[in-house]
């Protein structure tokens, strides 16, 4: 039965309820069958009566708990969203921190290099930062050929310069190439950028001596015949050192210090390589070309 006729059938036993009762209130014997035959009939209907009435009391109730338990459940739902924003800003601040602080700590492995700090705002590719911009310009000081780092060691080299933004090729784009050595033993090597061998995570690491003795695991850094690179800013790590097929040189592969996948935030060094007044570079300096 739907509550509609719930509520006439309660009705209709409400008024006949109150007739029986007028009918046997009244104070007299001729009515003492009445009386009798009402009390037969009133119980069950006021029993009737009352089970409808709890019955429709208990709908009210039940209604209202589950009203209630609506609102209750959409205020949880706000509360665990507001809970999930709160704790997905608090993850974005724990990466970016941790960033900062490897940027911080890198700052400090550099001290005699003056730098600025500068966020990743573009790049040229969806996969590798191997051509991106940066969110400083002139005028905070950038120049074309100032050395870039982040992720432990060299990112690349300026390029370009607007007011307020500034382009930098990284080390791993097929155009560059960064005239380096073992910071071990000093011989001279080239790393030169591949994107297609950079899907391992390695570049190419040539023209080094055959006599060299460059092994693998050295830290590569920049050399101090590089003509647009400072001296001594790692760049990765010597792996696979073999003899070429002539016998003439070695060569392998260099696995970078920095991750290209993923750049934030950079350091710019503020002071170009010949800003130092070192002009006399060795013919091994030419082969490097940087774009």
């Amino acid at each position: 039965m739907d509550n509609k006729a719930s509520k006439y059938l309660f009705i209709v036993l409400t008024v006949i309820c109150a007739v029986l009762i007028v009918l046997s209130s009244i104070e007299t014997r001729a009515f003492d069958p009445v009386r009798n035959a009402v009390g037969y009939v009133l119980v069950p209907i006021q029993n009737g009566v009352n089970a409808a009435g709890t019955s429709i009391y208990n709908g009210i109730e039940e209604f209202k708990r589950l009203k209630g338990v609506d609102a209750e459940n959409e205020e949880l739902k706000a509360q665990v969203a507001s809970l999930s924003e709160e704790n997905n800003r608090l993850k974005t601040e724990t990466e970016e921190l941790a960033r900062l602080r490897e940027l911080y700590e890198l700052d400090g492995e550099y001290l005699e290099y003056p730098k600025v700090a500068a966020r990743v705002i573009a790049k040229d590719s969806n996969k590798w930062f191997q051509v991106f911009r940066i969110d400083k310009g002139s005028a905070d000081g950038i120049e074309v050929d100032m050395n870039v780092l982040s992720g432990g060691g060299l990112i690349g080299i300026v390029t370009d310069v607007g007011a307020n933004y500034a382009t930098v090729r990284s080390i791993i784009d097929d155009e560059s190439s960064v005239a380096a050595m073992s910071q071990h033993s000093f011989d001279n090597c080239f790393v030169n950028g591949d994107l297609e061998l950079y899907e391992q995570g390695l570049l190419r690491l040539e023209d080094i001596d055959k006599n060299a003795s460059l092994s693998d695991g050295d830290a590569i850094v920049t050399s101090n015949i590089s003509s647009k690179y400072l001296p001594g800013i790692l760049i990765g790590y010597a792996s696979d050192i073999s003899v070429d097929s002539q016998q003439l040189t070695m060569s392998g592969y260099l696995i970078p210090a920095a991750d290209f996948d993923d750049l934030q935030e950079v350091l710019v060094i503020t002071r170009t390589k010949s800003e130092y007044g070192i002009t006399d570079y060795s013919s091994e300096a030419s082969a490097e070309v940087v774009y």
